[in-house]
């Protein structure tokens, strides 16, 4: 199937734009709209090269074609040799390009921000969301990622009642927006002496990070408070007014750190929460399709709205929304993930995917 060429041409004719714009010196001095643009120009290249080197391809067989009829002997042997090379890579090219056409989730190349809470299940709860989060973490590495803790509230027993971190990395959201949504665990606790399984569950939000050119925040829509920090059970970790707590007003989307011994560090990491949950609130207003992805993932950690099974007596994990079953459980929380993020992209990859 031939590519659109009006849009690859407009597509071409914005990347030129955008070459002539970057090497302005005025630009040179903004820095948000050299980083835009930066980004803009390499989203582009790949696509716009590839159409380049197909209208020469089409250009090259055109010239063969108009050749071979006078042609005889080697000549002609070499003519319709080129022929069927330049329509072996006009084939190739237009399925290149009809991909990287379609339209995808713009939210693919952005870093991620999680959020893993206890749900039902009480201390098993937050055992297994404590194991959640090392699986994610242990993924991360795998994948050379960066993950930074920006929000943690420990149980008292090894759990976590809620846990918010970054994982920066290349195409970081593209492979775990899928992850959203409430996960259950079924096994035997330490505690339970009759050996009876539980089943407890954890839940799993997934927001692709903002930039602060993404979501522009009035200072004045802000209510920040600053307060103790506290530990488990109500513990003083200092005794300094180094917890912060900012409350957007226009929205009422309210976010805590108090991890950092510096208040500064703590508004810093709220920010960058409040950044993905504006983006987030954004991007579902302006597209239904991300309201309707939206309302799809966690609304409460109940068990009976899961997404996956962690099954310890069988050995298994089970994905309930494409059907996907494995063997391996201690190989999936040891973060050997990408079989399943695979499977999971294969079914449910599509245009335009909501926000997390």
């Amino acid at each position: 199937m031939a590519p659109p060429k009006k849009r690859l041409d407009e597509m071409e004719a914005r990347f030129e734009e955008v070459e002539r714009s970057l090497s302005d010196p005025q630009v040179a001095t903004r820095s948000d709209d050299l980083k835009r643009l930066g980004k803009e120009h390499s989203e582009l290249r790949p696509t716009v090269e590839a159409w380049r080197t197909y209208k020469q391809a089409e250009s090259d067989l055109n010239e063969a074609r108009g050749m071979l009829s006078g042609s005889q002997g080697e000549e002609r042997t070499y003519l319709e040799r080129e022929i069927t090379d330049q329509q072996r890579i006009l084939e190739t090219l237009g399925t290149q390009l009809n991909e990287a056409l379609t339209p995808k989730d713009p939210n693919d190349e952005r870093d991620v921000i999680m959020e893993i809470r206890a749900g039902s299940g009480g201390d098993e709860a937050g055992l297994f969301a404590a194991e959640l989060s090392r699986m994610y973490s242990r993924y991360a590495e795998n994948k050379r990622w960066t993950v930074e803790v920006l929000s943690l509230n420990e149980t008292g027993v090894g759990g976590i009642k809620e846990t918010t971190f970054s994982v920066k990395g290349k195409r970081a959201y593209s492979r775990l927006k899928y992850e959203a949504g409430v996960h259950r665990v079924q096994r035997v606790p330490v505690t339970e002496s009759s050996g009876r399984i539980h089943t407890s569950a954890a839940a799993v939000n997934v927001l692709p990070e903002a930039e602060e050119v993404d979501v522009e925040i009035d200072q004045n829509d802000l209510k920040i408070d600053v307060y103790r920090s506290s530990g488990p059970g109500g513990q003083s970790v200092n005794t300094t007014d180094s917890a912060v707590r900012i409350k957007h007003l226009p929205t009422g989307i309210e976010v805590a750190c108090q991890d950092e011994k510096s208040q500064l560090q703590n508004r810093v990491k709220a920010m960058r929460i409040l950044r993905a949950r504006l983006l987030q609130a954004k991007q579902e207003q302006q597209m239904q399709a991300m309201a309707d992805e939206r309302r799809a993932q966690v609304r409460t950690a109940d068990r009976s709205e899961r997404v996956r099974t962690y099954n310890f007596h069988e050995n298994r994990v089970s994905d309930h929304r494409i059907g996907y079953t494995v063997h391996r459980l201690a190989e999936i929380l040891e973060g050997d993930l990408d079989d399943l993020i695979d499977a999971l992209t294969a079914n449910l990859s599509g245009p335009a995917e909501g926000a997390a």
